[in-house]
């Protein structure tokens, strides 16, 4: 069966009998009704335009449809290189995931780095992460933290993405490292002099602060939210959004980029391999005190080691 043939065929499984195919092609890409005779009886061929509108449309998954075997088709959002790239990611993201608010969805985060929804927002600790992503992939941005602006317009969509992942059920896994990044890039932009003492200072301030939240969270016993400890799991900033509607696997390609996919192959394969994680990990926030406490202040240590470290630096 000739593709067109087996999209079109994917479609009227889509609609009910009382509903004209050739309406709802006609409709859906505005079109004449004309244009979507020729379309459906195969004289005019659907342009990849018209064929991504229509998978969209109708929630047909192209890579499942079009691919066999081993091959995807993957989504890649845009590479971040200014502050407007980073709106516009948030923007799609918010689009892609807001689905999953109208009904009871999960998130699995795999967490190398501290989460994405605790650092953006309106905060030096959010100008920082945004000024170190810019810095390490746009080589003309060369100047100091303080002269760093951020775009106010960009509050908006940060707001909407916390308020996506906060009223998720979230289940993330952490282990001793996941704060080490944030950590190394702060020491590393003080020691080069592109963010003074007071700020550096700030920004720690701001780490712990992260840390004192999650150790709330975890300690609150609610019921949507569970923090996992792995010592032996590579984490690598996986994200994994289901619920019995939708799915959607973000991949880290670099940095803030990521490919994403709704195949449900892939993602019933992700949702596997993270239960699978799950169970060699240890649930946190089902722990006693004792445990809670060891995992916490190993990071509490940390943070302080590298405030002492940047006391130190001026003396």
């Amino acid at each position: 069966m000739k593709n067109q043939e087996l999209l079109l065929k994917h479609i009227r499984t889509k609609i009910s009998n009382k509903q004209s195919l050739l309406e709802e092609i006609a409709q859906t890409l505005s079109i004449s009704y004309d244009a979507a005779h020729r379309r459906v009886s195969g004289k005019t061929k659907f342009t990849i335009e018209e064929t991504i509108a229509l998978c969209n449309h109708y929630s047909i998954s192209m890579d499942q449809l079009f691919l066999n075997g081993n091959n995807y088709i993957l989504e890649k959002t845009k590479t971040i290189k200014s502050v407007l790239d980073f709106k516009d990611y948030l923007s799609n993201s918010v689009q892609i995931l807001n689905r999953y608010k109208s009904a009871p969805s999960t998130a699995f985060y795999s967490a190398k780095d501290i989460p994405l929804h605790y650092t953006i927002g309106g905060s030096l600790l959010s100008k920082f992460k945004l000024y170190v992503w810019i810095s390490m992939l746009n080589a003309e941005q060369n100047n100091k933290f303080e002269h760093f602006s951020l775009n106010t317009s960009m509050l908006e969509e940060s707001s909407q993405l916390i308020t996506i992942f906060n009223s998720v059920n979230r289940i993330e896994i952490w282990n001793d490292t996941t704060i080490n990044s944030s950590l190394q890039q702060l020491m590393y932009f003080f020691e080069a002099g592109l963010i003074n003492f007071d700020n550096a200072l700030l920004v720690l301030e701001e780490i712990k602060q992260i840390v004192e939240k999650v150790e709330q969270l975890t300690q609150s016993k609610k019921t949507n939210f569970e923090l996992f400890y792995n010592e032996l799991l590579l984490l690598n900033n996986t994200v994994l959004f289901t619920n019995t509607d939708d799915t959607h696997y973000f991949i880290p390609h670099n940095m803030l980029s990521y490919y994403v996919t709704s195949d449900k192959n892939i993602c019933n394969e992700e949702q596997e391999y993270i239960y699978h994680q799950l169970k060699n990990s240890k649930s946190l926030s089902n722990s006693g005190t004792k445990d809670q406490k060891i995992f916490f202040n190993r990071m509490y240590q940390k943070i302080e080691f590298y405030k002492t470290k940047i006391i130190q630096y001026i003396e």
